[in-house]
């Protein structure tokens, strides 16, 4: 009798030990799951401080000197007009998809598409002490990848504004749903400066240039 106690005890043990560990990895899996989701609406660098800091999402923000760059697809409304919604989004996440690397590339943060345009500041999650360089390189390399990229010549091209200066930097919106964002007018002079800007060039500010 006591053996068969022993027995059956050590099989409930074992039992439960595979349950645990059969629990332990659908969790992983789940983790990586979610993860991976979270990270590809996030900046690399927005996403890697709330995992590492949560309480770097609470509303509120601070204000700190940072370039922002603003690009968008000069000639879209003519371009998407011939086409089909199809078609616009693929030439959107074309050329999304040349000039996003070029500005993680330089440690830009992305935090926000409009439309056509993007949005990506410098500076902030993460200091730089560069960051107007880093801005300029990453607008520059944004130019090349998309007109090197595959395409009709009537694909529209990016414009690009760039302006150093104060910005409040945090996450700005409700209880239920935020974005991490910089507010200003340093910002709102780098969404003019991008409209001076020629298809395929790059405007810049005079504190950026400095």
């Amino acid at each position: 009798v006591t053996l068969g106690v022993a027995t059956a005890g050590s099989w409930f043990l074992e039992s439960a030990e595979r349950r645990s560990f059969a629990q332990g990895l659908l969790v992983d899996h789940l983790y990586q799951r979610v993860d991976h989701l979270f990270r590809q609406y996030l900046s690399p660098d927005v996403a890697e401080t709330l995992v590492t800091d949560p309480a770097r999402a609470e509303l509120g923000g601070e204000v700190v000197e940072v370039s922002v760059l603003f690009a968008d697809l000069r000639g879209y409304t003519p371009f998407s007009e011939g086409r089909s919604p199809a078609d616009v989004v693929a030439m959107l996440n074309a050329s999304f998809g040349s000039a996003v690397p070029a500005v993680f590339a330089e440690g830009g943060t992305i935090v926000s598409f409009v439309g056509d345009a993007l949005m990506a500041i410098f500076n902030a999650p993460l200091r730089q002490s560069d960051h107007a360089l880093r801005a300029c390189r990453a607008a520059l390399a944004l130019q090349a990848a998309v007109s090197s990229g595959p395409g009709d010549t009537g694909r529209p091209r990016f414009r690009v504004g760039i302006n150093t200066g104060p910005a409040l930097v945090g996450n700005i919106g409700s209880p239920e749903l935020r974005n991490f964002s910089a507010l200003g007018d340093t910002t709102n002079v780098a969404a003019r400066l991008q409209t001076y800007a020629p298809e395929g060039c790059v405007v810049i500010g005079e504190r950026t240039y400095e």
